[in-house]
């Protein structure tokens, strides 16, 4: 039997990246998708149809994760097409890194918005249905950058070190169900967006990783599918590092 059958898990920011490789790893183990993005492009359909194809029942959601109304809405409707939602992954995040005394209140709010108040909503929004349930497991994707901190990214910064103080208090309260709430905390992942940056860069941040490498969005991925299958039964309020050894 798959590490995830017969469970629904909601995905937000599931269009690239760790989202979509968490996606993909949710399918082959099992899973039906509820996914979300901000714009249905082709190539969010083509992803769509490529899950279906292979037979997982997956459906992506343009929505703003970010917006309570929006986040019940969708909730609603997630339940609506798959019956329960068994899994949460508040994956949705962006940067806008410039140094503090250049930082905009604009660049802060977008930044603590999108990264943070999504978890909100989408947590506030899945916990009656998980609540009812009796059982549930929450996945909110921090960073190492959260713990420790990273220059010219503070509000990226404080988006990610929001998320864990969110993390330990949900699975406090969330725990006399049977719904467990952890944090993700990758270190550096090689996807689209560190990949804009320059080589160099890339080199030294590997340099200093005890792995020599920076990781892969399977490397979280797969610690995602652990989070949300029953081998981490007696695992919440927990923060688990995805980080080749960077931050220890």
């Amino acid at each position: 039997m798959k590490l995830l059958e017969g469970k629904v898990a909601l995905i937000t920011g599931a269009s690239r990246g760790i989202g979509k490789a968490v996606a993909q790893k949710f399918a082959a183990e099992g899973a039906q998708l509820a996914l979300t993005c901000t714009n249905i492009t082709d190539a969010v359909k083509q992803f769509e149809d490529e899950l279906n194809a292979a037979g997982t029942k997956a459906k992506f959601y343009a929505t703003d994760a970010s917006n309570v109304e929006a986040s019940l809405e969708l909730v609603k409707d997630v339940v609506a097409t798959f019956g329960r939602i068994d899994v949460l992954v508040n994956n949705a995040g962006i940067t806008r890194d410039v140094a503090l005394k250049r930082m905009t209140e604009e660049q802060w709010d977008q930044v603590l918005t999108v990264n943070l108040k999504s978890v909100f909503c989408m947590t506030k929004a899945v916990q009656p249905i998980m609540w009812k349930q009796a059982e549930g497991s929450i996945i909110n994707m921090s960073s190492v950058v959260g713990v420790s901190g990273n220059a010219n990214q503070c509000n990226y910064s404080a988006s990610k070190a929001g998320i864990i103080g969110f993390t330990k208090s949900a699975a406090k309260e969330l725990g006399v169900r049977g719904i467990r709430c952890n944090a993700i905390a990758p270190g550096f992942i090689e996807t689209d967006m560190t990949a804009a940056l320059p080589e160099e860069v890339r080199a030294a941040w590997a340099a200093n990783i005890p792995l020599r490498r920076g990781g892969k969005p399977k490397d979280v991925a797969n610690v995602c599918s652990f989070l949300a299958s029953e081998m981490s039964a007696y695992v919440t309020g927990q923060v688990l590092h995805v980080c080749g050894g960077m931050n220890m």
